[in-house]
């Protein structure tokens, strides 16, 4: 495998952008490969080198790197119309209205840019509804670069602050607790529930290598929040429409929030996002209430197009079927392959998201971030990442972050993907 090109490519990186990446986790050792193009279930490096992909852009691309011919070409008369234009569009009212059919917990949607401004948009909002300040999240979940979630700290206590430039009066504002701690949660709203304005939680963590929630978990935090005038929100930044089908992960797990975040796959491989839930709650946003959000970019026509027909194309289709099918054939052959070569390393996913972790204990219990962390994540990392890379697989560089399958992946490119990971451990 060659890659001179890509060493080249980073060389002049380093020298305009920090640490030659726009994204940390692009910032893979010694240098990352530099993508040239897609190719259905695959990306085409800068040398030539061709790999099966289950970063699927982290998550945006449900039907791989190749577009289907229809949408494909709603997607260039769109762009054909012009990129933009500072007032509404019809395919706005025609996306909210596709989201707010299949999402039972959804009336109303506020289009946003990115997953980031979802969550800093909910979280805001929730605040504004409550007219409380108190956020608790998860230890290890993810939900973006804002400032209310970019914390650390004990079960239960005020966060500190896990990035520089965030002040501490902003983390001070953040409980975290551990993910499927039934007892955490009661305790810390035992305690100040009367302060919390939101629980905000992924239902599946997404960069804490797809757990899980246990059973009965979801179900507690809607309860807790219920009984003391708090609003739940699920970040279905990663799994809205992809885990759970037109329904989201709420959907397959039977569990209504008040709010939901989205993005990535309604964007269709677009930047976007977007804050749904019940009008009584959305309607306290600007101009009808007096929770201020805008932005320029907001509901582009473009992102939102791409998104609305990727979505009408699933719906009209196999492709969560088919999904869910290889889903389940790639994490039962993981299964034996681990069986085979690393009995004590565990499978986690759900649909089509998927993930093998590197437990010490083939008897461990993957319920939240410390169970994660106790795994041997710089083996993963160092070892484990670029022995795949050298087969033609490439996935997600660390041992946090989910892989994904797409609509384009074949039952084929399965079979190669457990070969390989056979060969790599």
């Amino acid at each position: 495998m060659h890659d001179e090109r890509s060493r080249e490519l980073y060389d002049r990186a380093l020298s305009v952008l920090p640490g030659g990446v726009n994204s940390p986790v692009r910032a893979v050792r010694p240098y990352p490969f530099f993508v040239e193009r897609g190719d259905g279930a695959h990306v085409v490096d800068a040398d030539g080198n061709k790999y099966l992909d289950y970063a699927m852009g982290y998550g945006p691309l449900l039907l791989g790197h190749d577009l289907p011919q229809e949408v494909e070409s709603r997607v260039q008369s769109r762009l054909a119309d012009g990129p933009m234009y500072g007032a509404p569009t019809e395919v706005e009212v025609e996306l909210a209205e596709f989201i707010a059919r299949h999402v039972t917990s959804i009336e109303m949607v506020r289009f946003v840019n990115s997953g980031t401004e979802a969550t800093t948009t909910a979280v805001r909002l929730a605040r504004g509804y409550t007219d409380r300040d108190k956020l608790v999240v998860m230890q290890g979940g993810y939900h973006g670069a804002q400032e209310s979630t970019l914390v650390e700290g004990k079960s239960g206590g005020v966060g500190s602050p896990s990035s520089d430039g965030i002040p501490e009066a902003f983390a001070e504002e953040t409980i975290t607790v551990p993910f499927n701690d039934e007892g955490a949660i009661r305790e810390v709203f035992e305690e100040r529930g009367d302060e919390i304005a939101a629980v905000l939680t992924e239902p599946i963590l997404g960069n804490c290598a797809s757990v899980g929630p246990v059973e009965g978990y979801l179900e507690t935090l809607r309860e807790v929040t219920d009984d003391h005038g708090a609003l739940l929100i699920f970040d279905e930044v990663m799994t809205g429409f992809r885990v759970g089908g037109l329904q989201c992960a709420q959907g397959k797990f039977g569990v209504e929030p008040d709010l939901t975040t989205l993005a990535k796959v309604i964007g269709g491989g677009f930047p976007v996002g977007a804050v749904g839930g019940p009008a009584r709650i959305m309607e306290s946003l600007a101009p009808t209430g007096e929770v201020f959000h805008a932005g320029t970019y907001s509901g582009h026509p473009l992102s939102l197009t791409a998104g609305l027909e990727m979505l009408r194309y699933a719906a009209e289709n196999d492709v969560y079927d088919h999904l869910a099918d290889l889903g389940d054939q790639l994490r039962s052959g993981l299964a034996d392959v681990l069986e085979d070569r690393a009995p004590e390393y565990t499978v986690t996913g759900h649909d089509s998201m998927f993930k093998v972790v590197f437990t010490r204990d083939r008897d461990a219990r993957l319920a939240n971030s410390a169970d994660v962390d106790a795994a041997e994540t710089e083996r993963w990392e160092r070892l484990f990442w670029p022995a795949m890379r050298e087969q033609g697989v490439f996935l997600t560089p660390n041992q946090y972050e989910s892989q994904f399958l797409s609509y384009a992946h074949t039952e084929d490119d399965v079979e190669e993907t457990l070969a390989a990971y056979q060969n790599a451990l």
